[in-house]
C-alpha cells in the first residue's frame, strides 16, 4: 500500500521531482553492480569458474572416468589446493642433497644404468621410456603409469628431465663402495626405499596405482574403503590383540617374528597369520580386504626383503601401529614420530616388546588409542592422492634444477601415454589403472607450498628427538 501511494504521488510531482528519483535509481543500481563485482573479484578465479558455471577451458583426456564405474579414483582439477605440503616434503631436499653443489653430469646418470629397470625421459610433456630389464611383477608399468598420470594433470609444468628408475626392493649404490673421484659425483638412481648407507632418490611405490597381482586396488580407493572400515568396530570393541598377516618367508626378520605367535605353552598376545598369495588368488582373494583387517587393537609393521608396502595400510587402521624397527624408509615415513604415531618395537626383542605395548596399550586405553588415531591421521590426511602427486611434481622440479646436461631422447627409447598403457593390459591391470586415471588437466590446480629444507641442527635434533624417545620405550620394556 505504501508502494502505490508513493507512485501516485510521483506521477503528480514536479517534473524535476522525477529526474531526481531517476538519478538516485540509476545510482543504486550503480552501487549494487559494484558490490557484485567486488564479491565476485574476491574469490578465487579456480572457485569462480566452478561456481559461476563458466565452461572450462581443459580438456578431458579420452581415458575419462564418465564410462568407468562409480568406484573410479580419477583426480580432478578440484581435489587440492596451493595450502602448505606436509611436512614430509622436506626429504626431498635431503634426498637430492648429495648433488646439491656439484649437480648432476651425465655421467652420474649414466652409471646408474647397470642398476636400473628403465630410463625414463620426459622432454615437452612427452614420457619416453628406455627399457633394460623386466622388474618383478608389474612394478615399472604402473610406476611409469603413475608418472604420466602426473603429466595429465600438470600439462606443460614438469621441466624436461632425464632419470634411471629400479624398481627393487634393496637400495643398490652404497656409499662405502663409493670411493675416490666418484665420491665427489656419485651415479644417481631412483627408487621406492631409502636407508642410512646408501644414496638414492626415494619416490612413490607402485602401489598408488594399483598391485594387480595381489588384488589391492589404487590408495584412493582402498584408502576410502579403510575409512569406512575403522567405523566397523570401535576401538575398545576390537581384539585385544597385536595383528599381522603376510608373508613371512621373504626374510629371517619376519620368520622370527612368527616365533611370537600364541602357542600351547606361551601367549605373546600377538596373532599372525601366514598369507599364502596363491592360496589367495584360487579362493578370490576371501581373506586380503585391507578394509576388513582394521579388526585389532594392534597392528604389526615388519619389513620385508627392504622396506614394505604394506606400511601405509597398516597405519591407517585406527589401530595402535607397532613398528619393528625398520631399517629402510619410504618417502612419507620419515617424518612419523614414536609414541605419537606409533609405537616402537625392537627387531632383537620382538616377542617381550610386543607384550608389553599390548598390556600397556589395554591398561591405557585412552593413550593407545590416541597413538593409533594420529597415525590413522597422518596418513588420512598427509597422503591423499593429490599430495602423492605434488610430492612427484616438486621432487621432479627440484631434481632438474640439477641436471647440467640437455635431457634427449635416446634412440632406444619408446614414447608412452596414458592410451597405450591402457591398450596394452587386460584383467585386473587394466581395471587398476583405469580406477586411478587422471580425468582432465588441472589448469587450476596450484601445487601445494612446499616447505624450506632442513638446516643440519634442526635435522640433528629431530633425529636426537626420535632415539631419546625409543631408549625411553626400551627401558620401560626391560623393566617391565
Amino acid at each position: 500500500m505504501i508502494f502505490i501511494n508513493t507512485f501516485r504521488a510521483m506521477k503528480r510531482s514536479s517534473a524535476s521531482t522525477i529526474l531526481f528519483l531517476f538519478f538516485i535509481i540509476l545510482l543504486a543500481g550503480a552501487l549494487c553492480f559494484w558490490i557484485d563485482m567486488s564479491v565476485i573479484v574476491a574469490v578465487p578465479l579456480s572457485l569462480r569458474n566452478r561456481f559461476t558455471g563458466r565452461p572450462r577451458t581443459s580438456t578431458e583426456f579420452s581415458l575419462n572416468c564418465s564410462n568407468q564405474s562409480t568406484t573410479t579414483s580419477c583426480v580432478g582439477a578440484n581435489e587440492s589446493s596451493a595450502m602448505a605440503c606436509p611436512g614430509f616434503f622436506r626429504w626431498i631436499h635431503e634426498d637430492l642433497r648429495p648433488w646439491k653443489d656439484t649437480g648432476i653430469s651425465r655421467d652420474m646418470l649414466e652409471r646408474a644404468r647397470k642398476h636400473a629397470h628403465f630410463r625414463l625421459v620426459i622432454v615437452e610433456g612427452k614420457a619416453y621410456v628406455e627399457q633394460y630389464s623386466k622388474p618383478y611383477q608389474t612394478r615399472d608399468v604402473f610406476t611409469i603409469w603413475g608418472i604420466l598420470q602426473l603429466l595429465n594433470l600438470y600439462p606443460g609444468k614438469i621441466p624436461d628431465l632425464e632419470l634411471m628408475f629400479r624398481c627393487g626392493d634393496k637400495t643398490v649404490i652404497q656409499k662405502h663402495d663409493i670411493q675416490g673421484s666418484d665420491a665427489m659425483s656419485p651415479a644417481v638412481l631412483f627408487q621406492y626405499c631409502g636407508h642410512s648407507t646408501a644414496l638414492n632418490i626415494v619416490f612413490p611405490d607402485w602401489t598408488f596405482w594399483g598391485w594387480a597381482e595381489t588384488n589391492i586396488k589404487p590408495w584412493k580407493i582402498v584408502l576410502e574403503g579403510m575409512v569406512e572400515g575403522n567405523k566397523k568396530i570401535k576401538w575398545q570393541d576390537r581384539e585385544p590383540y597385536a595383528y599381522w598377516r603376510g608373508n613371512p618367508h621373504v626374510s629371517p626378520n619376519r620368520e622370527d617374528l612368527m616365533k611370537c605367535n600364541v602357542s600351547d605353552k606361551y601367549d605373546w598376545l600377538a596373532r599372525l597369520y601366514e598369507q599364502n598369495w596363491g592360496k589367495e588368488r584360487e579362493q578370490g582373494y576371501k581373506h586380503s580386504k585391507l578394509e576388513d583387517q582394521c579388526t585389532h587393537r594392534y597392528k604389526i609393521y615388519i619389513e620385508g626383503n627392504s622396506w614394505s608396502v604394506s606400511e601405509k595400510y597398516i597405519l591407517a587402521c585406527d589401530s595402535m601401529a607397532l613398528l619393528i624397527k625398520p631399517e629402510y624408509y619410504d618417502f612419507f615415513s620419515r617424518s612419523m614420530e614414536p609414541m605419537q604415531h606409533y609405537w616402537p618395537i625392537r627387531a632383537s626383542n620382538k616377542c617381550k616388546d610386543i607384550k608389553f605395548a599390548v598390556e600397556w596399550g589395554n591398561n591405557h586405553s585412552v593413550d593407545a588409542q590416541a597413538i593409533g588415531k594420529a597415525g590413522s591421521k597422518f596418513i588420512q590426511e598427509n597422503l591423499k592422492m593429490e599430495y602423492v602427486y605434488e610430492y612427484m611434481f616438486h621432487l621432479f622440479k627440484e631434481y632438474a634444477k640439477l641436471l647440467r646436461f640437455k635431457p634427449k631422447i635416446p634412440a632406444g627409447a619408446v614414447e608412452v601415454s596414458s592410451e597405450s598403457t591402457a591398450s596394452s593390459l587386460g584383467g585386473l591391470w587394466k581395471m587398476f589403472i583405469l580406477e586411478s586415471v587422471v580425468k582432465s588437466p588441472g589448469d587450476a590446480l596450484v601445487p601445494c607450498t612446499a616447505p624450506p629444507p632442513y638446516d643440519a641442527h634442526t635435522l640433528q635434533d629431530l633425529f636426537q628427538r626420535k632415539e631419546n624417545v625409543r631408549r625411553q620405550v626400551e627401558m620401560w620394556g626391560d623393566e617391565y
